[in-house]
Parts: C-alpha cells; sequence; structure tokens
C-alpha cells in the first residue's frame, strides 16, 4: 500500500526579502521540508515613505517567482498547491494592484495580500510548530522588513494578535541618517519604538510573560552572531536555542558602534544585513527592557511555515472553520515522525522506552535526577535504534546522528545533544572523555547521560528478543545492590542473558550490583 503525499509551496513576499519554501506531507512522517529559497529583492526599498512600487523592484519581484515556480514544479509541487502571501510594503503600495496583475500574467501565480492580523496568526502557526509553548503565556515576535508582529500565546491559544509598522527597513529609511548611527537616532528609535508597543506590553503583563520566542532572519543573525562569539565552532540548529540580556547586551555595544565598513567584517553577520541589523539591534534591546525579558528563543520557523500548516489543515478539515487548536506536544510528534521517517521498528522502541521510564522511577531515590531527564530518557528510548536505517554496523553512531541533525522540532539544542548522545551509547563502549562530543558536555549533563545511557542499555537489554516479553519490572532497592524481578508472557533466558551482559555500566553509575531474576 502507497503512502498518499502531498507537495506544498509556500512564497512569502516580504518588504526586504521573497522567500519560498517547499514541503512534502504524508501520513505518520509529518511535513518534511523538501527545499528552500530566498531572495533579496527588497522590493519595499524607497517605497515606505514613496507608498509606490519600484519598476525596478517590480521586475526583480517578478523574474525572482519566475525561478521559484520552476523549482517548484522541478520538485513536483502542482501549480495549485503554490501559495503565495504579500505583506507590510505591497500591502501599503497605491500600484500594489499593477504589481500583482503583472506576477498573475507572467507567472501565473495569484498573490494573496494578507493583513498584519493575518500575518500576525501564520506566525504563531509557524513558531508554535518549531518552539514548544507551555501554559505559561510567551511573547513570539517576527521582525519584518515593514511590520512586526507581536503575539501573545500558551499552548491553549491566544491572547494578542497585533502587527506594527516597525519593521527594520522602514525604521533604517526613516530614522537612521548616520554611520556610525548617531546617539540622537538611537533616541528617536527608542521612543517610536516605546510607543509603537504600548499595548504589547499593557497585555504582556496582564499575562505575567517572562519568555519572547523570536522569529525571522533578523533574530536568527543575532542569535548566530552570539553564538560564534561563545562557541565559534558550532554548527548546532538555532531553533530553539537562546540568548540571555547580557549575551545580548555585549554584542549590542560591539556592533553600535561600528560603521557599515566594520560591521561587514562581522562574523556570522549575513551581508544583506549590514545596514538592517542596526535598527534590529535597538528593536530587540527595546523589547528585552520593555517586556522585562531574562531571555529570548529563536524560531526558525515563522509565516511561511505557518501558511503551509494552516493550509494543509484547512485541506483536512474541507475548509471547516469551526473547532478549537488541538493542544500541540510538538516534541512527542517529532519524534515519532522521525522514527517514521527512519522505517524504525515502532513496538521494539516503546518497549525500550517503557521498561526504561519504569526504570528511572523506580531507581528515583538513587539517581536525583530531575523530571525533565524522564522525558529526554523516553525520546531517547524511542530513538536508540533509529541508526540501522543507515547501516546495522555502528547504529547507535548513526542514530545520534539521525538525532543531532533530524531537526527535531520543540527541544533546545542541548536537550538534542543529551538525546543523541544517550542513544549513542546504548551499546557498545560507555560514555568516556575520549569521545570529543561527549567532553564538551556541561557537567551536570554528563551525569545525565551516564545514568539514562545505563537505563536505556539495562532496558535494551530486557527487550533483546524484540518480542515484548516483560510485561513490567518489580525493582528492591537495598544497600548495595538492586533486584529487579521480571514479570514476563514467555520463558525470558534471552532477555536475563542480555540484561546481564548490559548492565555493567549502570552498576558502575549508581555503585550498586544488579540481580535480574524472574518474579
Amino acid at each position: 500500500m502507497t503512502t498518499q503525499k502531498l507537495r506544498v509551496a509556500a512564497i512569502d513576499l516580504g518588504t526586504n526579502s521573497f522567500h519560498m519554501i517547499i514541503v512534502e506531507e504524508s501520513a505518520g512522517k509529518g511535513i518534511v521540508e523538501i527545499d528552500r529559497v530566498k531572495d533579496m529583492i527588497c522590493i519595499g526599498r524607497g517605497s515606505i515613505s514613496t507608498k509606490m512600487l519600484g519598476e525596478e523592484a517590480m521586475r526583480s519581484g517578478i523574474a525572482a517567482l519566475k525561478n521559484f515556480l520552476v523549482l517548484a514544479l522541478h520538485h513536483g509541487v502542482a501549480p495549485e498547491n503554490v501559495l503565495a502571501f504579500a505583506t507590510s510594503a505591497i500591502r501599503e503600495a497605491k500600484n500594489q494592484g499593477d504589481f500583482l496583475q503583472r506576477v498573475r500574467e507572467e507567472t501565473g501565480i495569484k498573490v494573496k495580500v494578507i493583513s498584519g492580523r493575518e500575518e500576525a496568526e501564520f506566525i504563531y502557526y509557524g513558531v508554535r510548530n518549531a518552539v514548544q509553548l507551555n501554559k505559561t503565556f510567551d511573547l513570539l515576535f517576527d521582525i519584518g522588513g515593514g511590520s512586526v508582529e507581536f503575539v501573545i500565546a500558551n499552548n491553549r491559544g491566544v491572547q494578542l494578535l497585533e502587527s506594527r509598522k516597525i519593521g527594520v527597513a522602514r525604521m533604517l529609511e526613516r530614522f537612521v541618517t548616520t554611520d556610525p548611527i548617531a546617539s540622537q537616532d538611537i533616541k528617536l528609535l527608542e521612543q517610536f519604538f516605546a510607543a509603537e508597543m504600548v499595548s504589547a506590553v499593557e497585555k504582556a503583563a496582564e499575562c505575567k510573560v517572562s519568555r519572547a520566542i523570536a522569529s525571522s532572519g533578523t533574530a536568527q543573525n543575532i542569535a548566530r552572531m552570539i553564538r560564534l562569539i561563545k562557541a565559534p565552532e558550532s554548527d548546532l540548529s538555532l531553533n530553539s536555542s537562546s540568548f540571555t540580556r547580557r549575551e545580548f547586551q555585549t554584542l549590542y555595544k560591539k556592533v553600535m558602534t561600528l560603521n557599515a565598513f566594520e560591521r561587514r567584517e562581522m562574523t556570522g553577520l549575513d551581508a544583506n544585513r549590514v545596514d538592517l541589523i542596526v535598527p534590529g539591534m535597538i528593536l530587540v534591546d527595546m523589547i528585552f527592557r520593555l517586556f522585562k525579558l531574562r531571555e529570548i528563543v529563536v524560531s526558525d520557523s515563522a509565516l511561511r511555515e505557518g501558511m503551509v500548516l494552516h493550509y494543509l489543515k484547512h485541506r483536512r478539515e474541507g475548509g471547516s472553520e469551526a473547532g478549537h487548536e488541538r493542544e500541540l506536544d510538538i516534541r512527542r510528534e517529532s519524534v515519532y515522525e522521525l522514527g517514521c521517517r527512519c522505517e524504525w521498528n515502532r513496538n521494539h522502541a516503546e518497549q525500550v522506552s517503557r521498561l526504561g521510564l519504569q526504570l528511572f522511577d523506580a531507581l528515583a531515590s538513587c539517581h536525583h535526577l530531575e523530571e525533565p531527564y524522564r522525558e529526554l530518557l523516553e525520546y531517547a528510548s524511542l530513538l536508540h535504534n533509529i541508526g540501522t536505517f543507515i547501516s546495522i554496523s555502528s547504529h547507535h553512531k548513526h542514530s545520534q546522528y539521525i538525532i543531532c541533525n533530524g531537526e527535531l522540532r520543540g527541544f533546545s539544542p542541548s536537550e538534542i545533544e543529551i538525546i543523541g548522545h544517550v542513544a549513542r551509547y546504548h551499546r557498545k563502549s560507555p560514555p568516556t572523555e575520549k569521545h570529543a562530543g561527549y567532553s564538551q558536555l556541561k557537567l551536570k549533563h554528563k551525569r545525565a547521560v551516564d545514568l539514562l545511557s545505563g537505563i536505556l542499555r539495562l532496558a535494551n537489554g530486557l527487550e533483546r528478543g524484540h518480542r515484548q516479553n516483560v510485561v513490567s519490572l518489580d525493582t528492591t532497592l537495598q544497600d548495595n545492590g538492586i533486584v529487579l524481578r521480571l514479570k514476563t508472557r514467555f520463558e525470558p533466558d534471552i532477555e536475563i542473558w542480555a540484561a546481564d551482559q548490559l548492565k555493567s555500566w549502570l552498576e558502575f553509575v549508581l555503585q550498586k550490583t544488579i540481580t535480574i531474576e524472574l518474579a
């Protein structure tokens, strides 16, 4: 039986750049990115004050869309599944009708101009599919060229959807008159930002917001520069990573003193953002201050991804607007989708996970690990064997590689590192300082990897026959030992034999002998 697949392309005609993302949706595997492309058209250049799109910018935009369309069709996207939405600069242009008509005639693409509120809603859909939202409220903000969208939401829904005309291209054109930027220009920008954010700040205080999630190229570029200052060799995903106010201030003070030529030499700064980064930094500084934030988390999904998710949701529901947004567990969803893409043995993985969690709970008084590590053990257990998708030989190492590069959603980079290391050490050699990745972990994370990998090795041994034989574990803790009594469906000879071979690392970590017997 073949799995039905659908490919969709979403094009965002933004003030600074045109972007396209191509994704495929299929049962079990979820939504997988196929390709993405960006062209810095800067269609809003000069139009923010004149409200007229320039002829050269329009020609460049149409040429980019033609290339996007060729790429989408090459990837098997049907023309009716090419979505295109225009935002701030085109939304405000007096000659938008002329431009959109030319786009339709020359490319066949029908562009929908969306309102600021719709833009904020799509950004919400995109961000909540990339960063885990909790019961407490977060501020979501997306820095565009013409506008900035503010959303206040938690895992149950939205409290605020707002769009303000304070995008970085607009602010650069209106307020920045010197290079490096003069203190007077900074003050004017700060005052303007503060006035425009009053309602969002008041709503955030009412909802007790303490964390912000930022999307867009400006936020990602800031996060990348901060990371490269701390770890020049880091190549981890930025999604769900964060930076503190102190880390940001260090970068802010440096950027504000430089001219364009000097900024161009900065490590990690996109050449197309050399000028735009200045109002972007001032805006982020004001967001930190006015919303009284400790940290900002980065989302690599926003408007385009939200467009796709909204479109697919409406296809599934036949266009119905009825019903409430379901509460997402994107971490679990993305783990299962990654397992499915790697053609995992789901029954085996879930059995190992069940046994691992039983051991974690039973040994709580010995290991003293906090509750969040329990969840990471569960996901490492579910994914420990996905490396067999590449090959059986050294599949534990392949599992680690896939986990660290599989674009799991909702996890911080450090959490993904822990999951990957626990899976990597489910067999063969235990953790050692000789392994570069392990040696670079924080001390508390090393201890967690030691303990969780020991539990996973034992749980994996108890499922050696891949037959879900062990129904439950009865664990007795003694002064110097642990007794595991197995309740099984069949004779557990192979499970006890394998577990006896794999228990030594956990015995070493806990400094207790482990005895395994049939209940």
